[in-house]
């Protein structure tokens, strides 16, 4: 028996996505056929797919879940959570323009009443070791909020360490252009100090409202762009009194916009497009 299950390839900023809806058609996410629809030679592709599911709260208007390339599900994705608002309208599945969903990670609220600049409110910054997760007996804690000094291929290196719905570890450098993102991000996925991995942001501040960021997703490698990246970017740049408010982030696929006040959520703000939209066959094994 086979089954034919629509979708839209999206993107943000080239962090592109495979999305669809569990809403209008039965499909279940195994991990094996998550990674044979991101296969990029013998799938669709993608850096992550993303489910819209029912809410499974009342109060909320949809369910979000995020898997990543590897099979395993994520907590959070600002690039995604972006495309998730633009499909679910575009698709009809609601006609409103803000939108009430809930995550792994909690709820967030996507503002679509501009779907040429989407902005998501990511909830405010997590610094519990226990909720990024963190090891802390594996890192050295620094005066300020969030900092650590980490051991890491031999060299002894000061970094931000928070979460945003996922765990993120904020390298500053001198020159992306320059940094070791596939050295220094592999290296830290097996790191003691990170039970679940960890998404790592290589971060050059150009002003104080203006950085550039490279950002190693765990389960994925390094893509294009990554949302809750440039959000732990700008919140770390703010923790060390490098950054205004509202920053400009340049990523690999294009600029994001950050929001931030202490105590406060993060908005973050950018595109979201469909780049087509097709069907594939399963059969009940998971292949297609």
């Amino acid at each position: 028996m086979t089954t034919q299950i629509h979708f839209t390839k999206m993107h943000g900023l080239g962090n592109d996505f495979v999305v669809l809806d569990t809403i209008t058609q039965n499909f279940k996410p195994e991990p094996q056929l998550i990674r044979r629809i991101a296969d990029r030679n013998f799938g669709i592709g993608c850096d992550q797919v993303l489910i819209v599911e029912p809410p499974a709260d009342p109060h909320l208007d949809f369910n979000y879940r995020i898997f990543n390339a590897d099979g395993k599900e994520a907590a959070q994705c600002g690039n995604g959570a972006r495309c998730f608002g633009r499909y679910v309208y575009e698709r009809g599945l609601t006609g409103k323009k803000t939108l009430e969903i809930g995550t792994v990670s909690g709820k967030m609220t996507i503002d679509i009443s501009d779907l040429s600049c989407i902005q998501v409110d990511m909830g405010p910054p997590i610094f519990s070791p226990k909720l990024i997760p963190l090891n802390i007996k594996a890192v050295s804690k620094l005066p300020k909020q969030g900092c650590y000094k980490i051991q890491l291929l031999g060299n002894h290196r000061d970094v931000v360490i928070l979460s945003m719905g996922n765990p993120h570890c904020v390298i500053s450098v001198p020159a992306t252009t320059e940094a070791a993102v596939h050295e220094v991000g592999k290296a830290l996925q097996k790191h003691p100090a990170f039970p679940k991995g960890v998404n790592v942001s290589f971060v050059q501040v150009l002003a104080r409202n203006h950085i550039k960021c490279r950002v190693y997703e765990r389960g994925v490698g390094e893509t294009l762009a990554c949302g809750t990246g440039a959000c732990a970017s700008v919140v770390a740049g703010i923790l060390h009194n490098e950054l205004n408010p509202e920053v400009k982030v340049d990523m690999s696929g294009g600029g994001l916009t950050v929001k931030w006040v202490p105590e406060g959520p993060v908005l973050l703000s950018g595109p979201a497009v469909a780049v087509f939209h097709g069907q594939f066959s399963i059969h009940i094994q998971d292949a297609f």
